[in-house]
């Protein structure tokens, strides 16, 4: 049996009526930029999120960097964000001409540490900026109160969190904005890119909807500089069917990450830590195991596909040398960096499959 980390085409398959009925929508309406199928879906994505308004934007990164822009970051700001995240934070941040300032998770968990984001607070900090990394929720309730402590901003990085939930509230609006990627790969994804914010301040979004189109809401009418970074009506109208199921494929994956939970409790595996009043989207399924690359080719050689999220820190990347972090700087990163991988968790992972997972992951810990 071949099993591939995740299976976009069975994704597409199973809405093949309605994905195809939806863009032949957009072909015959003639109207191929922002317009009523984009305006539909932010105010779907915004209700089914929990938040008033939403803005959709052209992929993950510019949401961020634009809600960095929109909640008054500038050049030479601080920006908080987690030592261990996808390198698009730092991107973000680096391209407002701000700094950004890691911080780690604690050991056993993969998101940013509040107690340790007071300590990184300075004069020139301006936002905090956690992530919801592998789908599973930060300590939201502990960051804004940092946040509203020091006058600081919250935006969100949501990318991986559609559908989390803390004490029953999905992510969408708990800091002042919530960025979202649709890259085909997420739990809802488009078939191409696309991204968005989300929030409860109206003033927020209408900075944004100006960001994103050139700085301008009246043509040829020019407010602020501007960028040229809107969800594409297409997109827009394949990501209004998939939000429809969008619970139903959360559940597939919630019931096996409940399996692998557990049928991995096995000597030398770990999982990241929970909090009790947070509920995983489980965009990804990570564990840790100190001697991963033998494991990860036990189940390639087992038609297994595992990938590594992230198999190298922001702070080691070349493109951020600048900023003179050596190894050992941001251990709890770097340790995860050398342990985590990735196991197929897709809405369309059959049963058959999840047990052959299971089944060569033990074997090999018995060994």
């Amino acid at each position: 049996m071949k099993i591939p980390f995740l299976d976009l085409a069975a994704a597409y398959s199973e809405l093949k009526n309605e994905i195809d009925n939806a863009v032949d929508r957009v072909l015959a309406s003639g109207w191929y930029i922002l317009g009523e199928e984009v305006d539909a879906f932010e105010r779907e994505f915004a209700e089914w999120c929990g938040a008033c308004f939403g803005v959709g934007v052209g992929n993950g990164l510019d949401a961020l960097r634009m809600a960095l822009m929109a909640v008054g970051v500038e050049p030479g700001d601080e920006v908080i964000v987690p030592s261990n995240t996808y390198i698009a934070t730092w991107l973000a941040v680096s391209h407002c001409g701000a700094i950004p300032v890691p911080v780690e998770p604690a050991p056993g968990c993969v998101n940013i540490d509040p107690e340790r984001i007071e300590a990184a607070i300075t004069p020139r900090t301006r936002v905090i900026l956690p992530v919801h990394l592998y789908g599973i929720p930060a300590e939201m309730e502990a960051i804004l109160s940092v946040a509203h402590r020091h006058g600081l901003k919250v935006v969100e990085d949501a990318a991986q969190a559609h559908g989390a939930r803390i004490n029953g509230r999905r992510i969408g609006a708990h800091g002042d904005a919530v960025c979202w990627s649709f890259y085909p790969a997420k739990n809802l994804g488009a078939l191409g890119d696309g991204g968005a914010v989300t929030t409860d301040d109206e003033v927020l979004a209408k900075r944004l909807r100006l960001l994103r189109n050139y700085g301008s809401q009246q043509k040829y009418i020019n407010e602020v500089k501007g960028f040229n970074s809107r969800l594409d009506p297409l997109q827009a109208a394949i990501l209004r069917e998939k939000l429809k199921v969008l619970d139903e494929w959360n559940q597939r994956r919630r019931k096996i990450a409940a399996r692998y939970d557990v049928a991995l409790r096995l000597p030398g595996i770990s999982r990241p830590v929970i909090q009790n009043n947070a509920n995983a989207a489980w965009h990804l399924y990570v564990i840790w195991h100190k001697r991963r690359d033998a494991l990860q080719q036990t189940l390639r050689d087992a038609g297994i596909e595992t990938l590594i999220h992230y198999p190298i820190p922001p702070h080691l990347q070349a493109a951020y040398a600048d900023l003179g972090m050596l190894a050992g700087s941001q251990p709890v990163a770097e340790a995860q960096a050398r342990c985590a991988f990735s196991l197929p968790i897709g809405p369309h992972l059959s049963n058959e499959a999840v047990d052959t997972v299971i089944d060569v992951v033990t074997s090999h810990i018995y060994q």
